[in-house]
Order: C-alpha cells, then sequence, then structure tokens
C-alpha cells in the first residue's frame, strides 16, 4: 500500500518552522509514516537544514500535477515554492508582514492542495499570529483559517496525545483529546460566548473523530458505556436509558468540563453549569453520544489520562492547552475537527526566543505526521 503523499508547510520563516521541518525530514520516520512535500521556500529551507546541520537537498516543484511524481532527483526532498523571495529576508525572531505572508501563503497553497486531492493530507508548522495580522490577515490562527478555506462553520482544534505518549501515562485506547469549545480570543469574551448548542457542537466532533480513531485502535473496555458519576439532580445529565450498540463501532467517552471551581456547586460559584453544559450533555446523550459531565476540571485530566475517558471537551483555550501540554508538552498534535481534508500540526509555537538556534525539537512533527497517516488511511464514516 502507498504512503500517504502529506504537504508539510514550513510555518513562519522567522520562526522555529523551518529548522524544526528540516531536521523532522532528517528523521527516517518521518519517511516510514508518508511521501512528504514542503510547501514554502527552497532556499529558506536549505538554510534551515545547514541549522540543524541536515544532510538534505531540495528540489523545486512547480507544476502541483507532479506531486504524486518523485522529483528528478530521486534524493531531493520535494518543494512546492508557493511564498515570495522576502521569506528568504526575514530576521529570526523578528515580526513583520513578510515572514505573516509566506506563512498565510503556505497555508492556503498545502489547503487547496489538499482540498483538490493533490495530496492526502497537511501538516503544518507554526505562524505567528501577529506577524499575521501584520500582514492584514486578521485570523486568529490556521484553525479558523483553514475552517474559512474549506467553507465549514461547525470546526474544533483538538489537543490529542496518543496511548502510550507522556511516558506511558496516556492509557486511552485511542489516546485523549481534548476539544476547545472557545479558542482564540480573550477570557472575558470565550465565557461570554459559551453557549448550550456550541458546546454540543464541539461533543458531537469529539465523538465523530474519536469514532474514527477508535476504529484504528479499538478496545473491549469501549463495548460497554461509561457510568454517569454525577449527582441526579435537576438540570444534570442522566445515564442512557439503553446500552450503546455493541461490536465494532465502539462509542467514545466523552467528559465534558466544568467552568467554574468544582462544577460550580449546584450553582453556588455560578450556573453556566447548570444554564449551559449540563443542558448540551443531556442532548448529546439524547443522541446516542457517551457524554457525561460537567466535570470538575481539578480531578479531570487526570481521571482522562488514566483511561477513563477518550476526550475531553473543555470550555476555554488555557483549560485544555494547559493540562494536556502539561502532561505531553512534546507528544502532543494539533487535529483540525470538521474539516474535509485532514490537518494536522505541531502544538508548540514560533519559540521566536530560540529561533534558528539549532535548539528546537522536532518530536510533535512527527508524532503530527503519524496522527496525519493514521486518519488518511481510516477516512470518515
Amino acid at each position: 500500500m502507498q504512503k500517504p503523499l502529506l504537504a508539510f508547510t514550513m510555518g513562519d520563516p522567522a520562526g522555529i518552522g523551518p529548522e524544526v521541518l528540516a531536521a523532522g525530514l532528517a528523521d527516517p520516520r518521518l519517511w516510514e509514516l508518508s511521501r512528504p512535500v514542503v510547501v514554502g521556500h527552497v532556499g529558506v529551507m536549505a538554510r534551515a537544514a545547514d541549522v540543524v546541520q541536515a544532510c538534505l537537498s531540495f528540489q523545486q516543484i512547480d507544476d502541483i500535477r507532479r506531486m504524486r511524481e518523485p522529483p528528478p532527483n530521486s534524493g531531493a526532498v520535494p518543494v512546492l515554492q508557493a511564498v515570495d523571495d522576502a521569506a528568504a529576508d526575514c530576521q529570526p525572531g523578528r515580526i513583520s508582514a513578510a515572514a505573516g505572508q509566506a506563512a498565510f501563503d503556505a497555508a492556503v497553497a498545502a489547503a487547496r492542495l489538499a482540498v483538490d486531492g493533490h495530496v492526502d493530507g497537511i501538516v503544518t508548522l507554526p505562524l505567528n499570529k501577529s506577524s499575521l495580522h501584520a500582514a492584514g490577515k486578521n485570523y486568529p490562527g490556521h484553525t479558523e483559517l483553514l475552517a474559512e478555506l474549506c467553507g465549514v462553520r461547525e470546526f474544533a482544534m483538538m489537543l490529542y496525545l496518543a496511548t502510550g505518549a507522556a511516558a506511558g501515562r496516556i492509557r486511552g485506547a485511542a489516546g485523549l483529546g481534548v476539544i476547545h469549545t472557545t479558542l482564540h480570543q480573550s477570557l472575558l469574551s470565550a465565557i461570554a460566548s459559551l453557549s448550550t448548542e456550541r458546546i454540543l457542537e464541539k461533543i458531537r466532533l469529539a465523538d465523530g473523530m474519536f469514532r474514527r480513531l477508535l476504529r484504528i485502535a479499538p478496545c473491549p473496555l469501549h463495548q460497554q458505556p461509561s457510568p454517569n458519576p454525577l449527582p441526579q439532580g435537576e438540570g444534570f445529565a442522566r445515564p442512557l436509558p439503553n446500552p450503546l450498540p455493541q461490536g465494532e463501532d465502539f462509542a467514545p467517552r466523552i467528559a465534558v468540563a466544568a467552568l467554574n471551581p468544582h462544577a460550580g456547586e449546584q450553582g453556588l460559584m455560578g450556573d453556566e453549569e447548570i444554564r449551559i453544559i449540563a443542558p448540551a450533555v443531556k442532548a448529546a446523550r439524547a443522541e446516542g453520544i457517551d457524554a457525561t459531565g460537567p466535570h470538575s476540571v481539578d480531578t479531570l485530566f487526570a481521571r482522562a489520562a488514566d483511561g477513563e475517558f477518550d476526550a475531553v471537551v473543555a470550555m476555554v483555550h488555557d483549560q485544555g492547552h494547559i493540562a494536556l501540554k502539561l502532561l505531553g508538552m512534546d507528544d502532543a498534535v494539533n487535529v483540525t475537527l470538521g474539516l474535509p481534508i485532514v490537518r494536522t500540526s505541531v502544538a508548540h509555537g514560533t519559540a521566536f526566543d530560540i529561533a534558528w538556534q539549532g535548539k528546537a525539537r522536532h518530536e510533535s512533527l512527527i508524532q503530527a505526521a503519524e496522527v496525519a497517516a493514521a486518519l488518511v488511511e481510516n477516512p470518515k464514516c
């Protein structure tokens, strides 16, 4: 079976993206997982290879119809020249419109290749939001940009750790994912924007993704629905009246996080759990989704890492990011849910403070490629 053809964007040329990608391309594991093609700039990638002391050569490809063919120089890494030459002049660690434009152009080109079927999936290296805005591209990040390019309205960012990641602490059959209800916005505006429908949308996306992941790594433990540990008071989700379907299509166990300390203590510390979150859980369970919550966040991620849940739906960005990155910063992968294409990414930023110094690690890139390859080989239901 032919390995999936994955497009890797180089990210912001002033950040660590190019050198992380060069280090990844020098790692045999990347080639065992995929047939990589870089979307970016040949000159920038050549410099990045020198920085990480990688013995790599690059072959520019200008015609996307040749993407599925090996380059004339079979030992070279194919690069689709998708960004302007100004990218080669960007200063390391500096915010600039040129760097933001380069990252934007690479992301757009890679997404279009995937939408048009020229590549099987994309893996993105980080962009810098300030540089992106300096270039006049007013997107909060990759997630929202790709959703717009793909024409989808229901989407989510998921940070993901595979089974056995984080020094063996992730024990779920299909790993652990954190899906974010709100994303790149202020905390005040994020809380104000929470709604039952928005949370329900993320629960559905989490369920759909983990049904897919559980097909890749099925486990008999998932043949039974998880118990609902919540008090059986008014407004809280109750157990499903009937067992979930048995067989190969296991039901993911989705934990929905609370917003307030101690899940609001029945309204003493805020009533969002009763008014907004619990109704979303109840609606999800009525649809046959094994969702429970709202769970107090102070113990939730320890339980999830131990395998009690497959996915957690977090209410705000840092609620999910901090917990998962503490569990396994270097192993984490960013996956965009709801797109018609496969898109994964490293789970770190541009790290301007260490850019172009050869200090950045590339383990997250290998993990992102592995997840992308697995999703390509296991399409949606």
